[in-house]
């Protein structure tokens, strides 16, 4: 997760050093001398800012861009206080100092890394974050309610009472300010969010019970992410919780915090239709709450169904005539209806390994149909190299918490980000070569990535092409799981056919082929030109596979404002869904208090899905 950056070492105290840039950013800021603030920012060099100064989540690079971002935003946000949080450290000639400010409406922290340039110390990286807004804190800490109202009423409510009468008249006297489509981890933790913050908003969701959007999943899914990456706020996972946690143990878990949490949250409800009125201000969705239909009039509206929720299920010749079990991974049931049965899986990514792998154990004959290369990464390995700095036991016992890990992530700009992750993807090459020259050798189509910046960076730009390796990759490499590669050209009744020729017979088809853009979802509840003046949703315009130009900078229109008025999207892992929520959150609270938040930079779009 690091890299060496080469700037001359300074026996300059680096707390001195960081203070001494932070009253000179910010006497510039005072003054109005935005010329001077941007001349503070190396030649190469990248602001980040997460709602504090843009109510965006962008990035710009070099003093021009810092120049334009603030000649934009410096009146409206006022910044001040600037001061240190902790002692700064230095390697390597970098200076890295945890910061705190305030602005006009709210209070934020960031990470500002410092470089020799031309004999001055000038800002390499500095991200800056809102974490909230002043007169609107969340209801934790100092903050938190008493519970007990001590003295005599005679028209006192009990907290069940209070609860009860809320739960009663939402939706129906009481609309929610913010109406949440989608109840897994995103949606939950962005509820969690708006519940401390005084935001009136429900949760909704298809599923008879929140967690079931796991439970309902083939019965060997289980995290690939460790523990200390995948806490949600507020509420971490107990110390003896498993590093790498059971899909049903995740799913009784949200159970359990949306309960804990309060989130308003409703089950067995799908939304099936939603318009926005320019006259009135507000959303109308149709919704069907355990069969009973209901409208809804929200002002804002986020799409929390998941960038690994709309599947994508390719249109196959002959699938009407297939007389076996065919299916997408997503409705996968598990391999126990299938022993004794010819199985082919179609794609070669995680739900492809995690079902062949769980079909091998159960003794089904399966074949995996690799249409393009893949890159894995040994679970083990990606702990120990890509992650143990910042997520790891070893990194909270060196003050790494799981907060100021992702503070240290979303410090590195996607622009450069790649080069950061490259020598890490290449130490764990080394470390795994044995694995790797028997995978080759078994015919598997690998890859690093189009720049050999490995998972991540494919991940980030786009959402797809990788197994984090639990065991099923060497099953392949070894001959137990077949593996055959090719396009598929057409299914008879009983076999699938690939372009070559070569059939293979199959009483089970499995349709591992990913996901569609979010805004699918936008074109099924509104409409299609809504869906296209949205655009695609995820990915950085990096021009790598699967991940078009121009170069965005941020993920396309996750967790801030689109094109859409009052339409949000949100999602991702649990991590993000952790990190990010609270910058949405902010933002909506901040529309509901009437605050002014005029947006810097609103994304363009450039493809439509």
């Amino acid at each position: 997760m690091t890299e060496t950056l080469d700037a001359p070492a300074t026996t300059t105290d680096p707390s001195s050093v960081a203070t001494a840039w932070l009253d000179g950013f910010e006497a510039a800021l005072a003054a109005r001398d935005i010329s001077a603030a941007a001349a503070m920012f190396a030649t190469e060099s990248f602001w980040r800012d997460l709602v504090s100064f843009s109510w965006n989540i962008t990035t710009v690079e070099g003093p021009s861009g810092v120049g334009d971002l603030l000649e934009s935003t410096l009146a409206g946000t006022d910044p001040s206080a600037f001061a240190l949080d902790e002692p700064a450290d230095e390697a390597d000639g970098v200076v890295t100092a945890w910061f705190v400010f305030e602005t006009a409406t709210g209070r934020g922290r960031g990470l500002l890394r410092l470089v020799e340039e031309d004999g001055e110390r000038k800002a390499f990286t500095f991200l800056t974050t809102l974490y909230e807004l002043k007169g609107h804190e969340e209801q934790r800490f100092e903050h938190r309610p008493r519970g007990a109202e001590h003295g005599a009423d005679k028209r006192r409510q009990t907290w069940l009472e209070r609860k009860q009468e809320e739960a009663e008249s939402l939706g129906s006297t009481t609309q929610p300010y913010v109406l949440v489509i989608g109840g897994g981890q995103g949606g939950i933790a962005l509820g969690a969010r708006l519940r401390q913050l005084g935001v009136p908003s429900l949760v909704i969701d298809k599923h008879p019970r929140p967690g079931d959007q796991w439970r309902n999943r083939y019965k060997s899914l289980c995290l690939h992410d460790p523990v200390w990456y995948d806490h949600l706020p507020y509420l971490k996972f107990p110390d003896n919780w498993p590093v790498f946690a059971p899909k049903d143990k995740i799913g009784d878990w949200l159970e359990s915090y949306t309960k804990i949490m309060e989130v308003p949250y409703w089950s067995s409800t799908t939304a099936s239709s939603a318009s926005w009125s320019e006259e009135t201000g507000e959303w109308t969705v149709e919704v069907e709450r355990e069969g009973k239909p209901l409208t809804l009039r929200p002002q804002q509206l986020v799409f929390a169904t998941g960038m690994s929720g709309k599947a994508n299920v390719p249109a196959v010749p002959g699938m009407d005539v297939f007389e076996g079990d065919l299916h997408h991974s997503s409705a996968h049931p598990g391999p126990d209806a299938y022993r004794g049965k010819k199985v082919v899986v179609i794609g070669s990514n995680n739900s492809a390994f995690d079902i062949c792998g769980a079909l091998w154990e159960n003794d089904v004959d399966v074949t995996m149909v690799q249409r393009s290369s893949t890159h894995i990464v040994k679970s083990d390995s990606l702990m120990e190299i890509g992650l143990g700095d910042l997520y790891s036991e070893r990194a909270v016992a060196a003050g790494v918490t799981t907060e100021k890990a992702d503070l240290i992530f979303a410090s590195l700009p996607y622009r450069i980000l790649h080069t950061f992750q490259i020598p890490a993807y290449e130490a764990m090459a080394e470390k795994d070569k044995d694995f790797y020259d028997r995978l080759e050798a078994s015919g598997f189509d690998h890859d690093w990535g189009d720049d050999g910046s490995g998972l991540f960076m494919k991940y980030l730009r786009r959402g797809s092409g990788y197994y984090i390796d639990v065991g099923a990759a060497d099953l392949v490499a070894n001959g137990d799981v077949k593996l055959v590669k090719g396009q598929i050209d057409h299914l008879t009744a009983n076999a699938v056919v690939l372009a070559d020729g070569t059939e293979l017979p199959a009483d089970v088809v499995v349709f591992a082929t990913g996901y569609g853009s979010m805004n699918g979802w936008v074109a099924d509840l509104i409409d299609q030109e809504t869906a296209d003046r949205l655009g695609k949703v995820w990915g950085l315009g990096s021009d790598t596979t699967k991940d078009p130009g121009p170069w965005e900078g941020e993920q396309r229109n996750m967790w801030r404002p689109t094109q859409i008025e009052n339409l949000w999207m949100h999602g991702g892992n649990l991590h993000q869904s952790r990190h990010y929520s609270l910058y949405l959150a902010l933002q909506l609270k901040a529309r509901f208090e009437g605050i002014d938040t005029p947006v810097y930079a609103l994304q363009e779009v450039h493809h439509t899905g």
